[in-house]
Order: C-alpha cells, then sequence, then structure tokens
C-alpha cells in the first residue's frame, strides 16, 4: 500500500527541445504513477519558436504535433490519451479543429473531451489543447 501511495505522490517532469519550452513557470508534461498530465499547447513551432497561425487547420496540427513530442518524451502516445481539453477562440472553427485533432484519434477508442470557446488565449492564438494520458 505505502509503495502505490509514493507512486501516486511522486512526479516526474516530462520536458523535451521537440515541443516549445514552457513561457512561464509551468512543465511540459508531469508523470505520476502511470498518469501523465501535460501542459496546454499551443501552435509555437520548436525550431524556430514563431507561431503557426496562417490558418486553423495549420495551426491545429502543430498544436497536435507539439502534444504528439510532450507525449513521445514521457514514453506516450495518442492511443495512451484518455482525457483531452480543447480550448479554441472561435466556435466557428469547431469543424477545421476537430477534423484535424480526429485524425491522431482512433474513433473507436478516442479520448473524453470537452470543447470550450474561451475570451482569450496565450499569445492570442486560436486552438491550445491539453491531453491526460495513462500507461
Amino acid at each position: 500500500m505505502l509503495h502505490f501511495l509514493y507512486q501516486i505522490m511522486s512526479k516526474k517532469i516530462i520536458n523535451t527541445t521537440k515541443a516549445p519550452q514552457p513561457i512561464g513557470p509551468y512543465s511540459q508534461a508531469i508523470k505520476t504513477g502511470n498518469m501523465l498530465f501535460t501542459s496546454g499547447q499551443i501552435a509555437i513551432n520548436p525550431i524556430t519558436n514563431e507561431l503557426v497561425v496562417s490558418d486553423i487547420s495549420s495551426e491545429t496540427k502543430q498544436v497536435m504535433e507539439n502534444l504528439k513530442a510532450v507525449l513521445a518524451a514521457a514514453d506516450y502516445t495518442f492511443d495512451n490519451v484518455i482525457k483531452s481539453t480543447i480550448f479554441i477562440a472561435d466556435m466557428n472553427d469547431f469543424a477545421a479543429i476537430n477534423t484535424v485533432y480526429g485524425s491522431y484519434f482512433d474513433e473507436k477508442t478516442a479520448p473524453a473531451r470537452e470543447t470550450v470557446q474561451v475570451a482569450r488565449l496565450p499569445k492570442d492564438v486560436n486552438v491550445e489543447i491539453s491531453v491526460i494520458a495513462v500507461s
């Protein structure tokens, strides 16, 4: 029982150069036990450190690629994702975001999710996504 509690209470910081570095006092992800909690990712290209906001599909793809890199740094994939949260600036972009987002998951085993329109996102991006994964 004590070993189980230690696993739950211990945390490992996940960091990769293949995803944008945090722009504040937070980690790209935290692993505790068999669970991984990612911070919200926006469409910053980790190589150029520039925003990818030419269109909502390209922006969403960059967000998903950033999440993919963070997941991989912890030895997880999108198959491990059990929950996602999508914040969008304009609900009119939902269909385009959903198309790109959906291409990263098997529809039969897709995670639980909520999508919320918000007043504003960091760096005035149009979409931010975070996930919870389990191994």
